[in-house]
């Protein structure tokens, strides 16, 4: 049997010609070496320059804490997650072992140092930077794959992305080019066209709209990657917290600050992996159509990641200005991050268990009824405050799973 070349190769994907595994390289053979060493190190090099980028992403809302600094933030937040979204589809769909798909993943890596780095002037004089890398990355990688791979879905699929990266880089161009206002406007067109695409499963002249096949999902996979995803988000939480702590003294209230800081990233992600984290890759397994649970974990993932930049924002305040005059940008980071957290834990719930706990909308009800009071607190009460309605979430989970020990995910019709 002749050999498979690395660019015949599709991974955990079967082939619907024939019904059968691909051979050599391909779909059957990469499958059973999904969690191979060469591959999961590949995606976890990848992943370690989000840690700048988001860290980057939160510092430059802390410096512009007002409406137009959120929405700012929003836009590059969101350009980042797509970025990773597609390479891990990417590496999901081919075969990251071969060096030509390691160089592909490696010259996205540098590409989306290049955003980070000019994440915080995005809006300012680093604007065709971010857009030009940006563009460059997606554009880039879906003309690679089109020109290389053999296998006609695959081909297809990229085709579509082509179309539609090509359709949304001319707002991104124009919105370099233009200022304020304006470059967000344009900006935030072109990541609604992104966005809505998917939604639409990509419908190109001439090819049609995507069937769920050509997305080839494999459950474990992706499962694992949005897992060490969130942990890089909280890792660059922690990082954010040391960094805040540890720059100026030592003393009992910023001491206290930390604490809470700590207490709040344990809570994160005990209420993520609990149970949704833990069942993801079975949910997408089990789905008929895996779309219908792929694409709301990708925006519920969007929304907690959020969360989590505004908790990094409201952590370094509340740690340097433990007892400060507390202002409602402050109050809205603080208490927002956890309910825009909760917000999207409850979506990713739904999307595995077709269901929503009753604690996360509560969670969110309460942090949003005691958010006007908390300006008659300091930082560090709101931060406390906060705390509570997390713990008490993680408490009812807790008592949930005694209850309901083994909770399989649902199948989506």
């Amino acid at each position: 049997m002749k050999a498979a070349s690395w660019y015949d190769c599709v991974k955990g994907r079967q082939n619907g010609r024939s019904g059968r595994a691909d051979d050599g390289w391909c779909s059957g053979a990469a499958a059973e070496t999904r969690g191979s060493t060469a591959s999961a190190f590949l995606e976890l090099f990848f992943d370690l320059v989000f840690v700048l980028a988001l860290f980057r992403v939160s510092q430059g809302l802390l410096e512009h804490l007002t409406w137009s600094g959120a929405f700012q933030t929003l836009v590059l937040l969101l350009a980042l997650w797509w970025v990773w979204v597609h390479t891990a589809g990417a590496a999901d769909m081919l075969d990251p072992r071969r060096a030509p798909i390691q160089l592909l993943v490696i010259a996205t890596m540098f590409g989306t140092l290049l955003m980070a780095a000019a994440a915080p002037e995005a809006f300012h004089e680093r604007g065709l930077f971010f857009a030009g890398a940006y563009v460059a990355i997606h554009v880039g990688r879906s003309a690679f794959i089109v020109a290389v791979v053999r296998d006609d879905e695959v081909r297809r699929f990229y085709l579509r992305l082509l179309f539609w990266f090509g359709v949304s880089a001319v707002p991104w161009i124009a919105g370099a080019a233009a200022h304020d206002t304006a470059r967000a406007v344009l900006w935030a067109l072109a990541l609604a066209v992104e966005y809505t695409a998917v939604a639409l499963r990509y419908p190109t002249p001439w090819l049609g709209r995507a069937r769920a096949a050509e997305f080839a999902i494999s459950g474990e996979h992706l499962g694992e990657r949005f897992r060490q995803f969130f942990i890089i988000a909280l890792g660059e939480l922690i990082l954010s917290t040391g960094l805040a702590f540890g720059n100026g003294g030592f003393e009992a209230d910023r001491s206290a600050a930390v604490v809470v800081a700590f207490a709040t990233i344990v809570l994160l992600w005990r209420i993520y992996i609990y149970r949704a984290g833990e069942l993801l890759d079975t949910a997408l397994a089990a789905a008929p159509d895996p779309l219908r649970v792929g694409i709301p974990s990708v925006y519920s993932h969007l929304a907690m990641i959020a969360g989590i930049v505004a908790i990094a924002v409201g952590d370094e305040l509340v740690i340097v200005h433990p007892f400060g005059h507390n202002q409602p940008a402050w109050i809205a980071v603080i208490l927002g991050g956890p309910g825009l957290f909760l917000a999207g834990r409850a979506l990713f719930e739904y999307a595995v268990f077709r269901r929503v706990s009753w604690d996360r909308p509560i969670g969110v009800l309460v942090l949003a009824v005691i958010s006007p009071v908390m300006i008659l607190v300091p930082p560090l009460g709101v931060a406390t405050a906060a705390v509570i309605v997390l713990a008490g979430v993680a408490v009812a989970d807790a008592i949930r799973a005694r209850r309901h020990p083994r909770e399989l995910p649902s199948r989506p019709g």
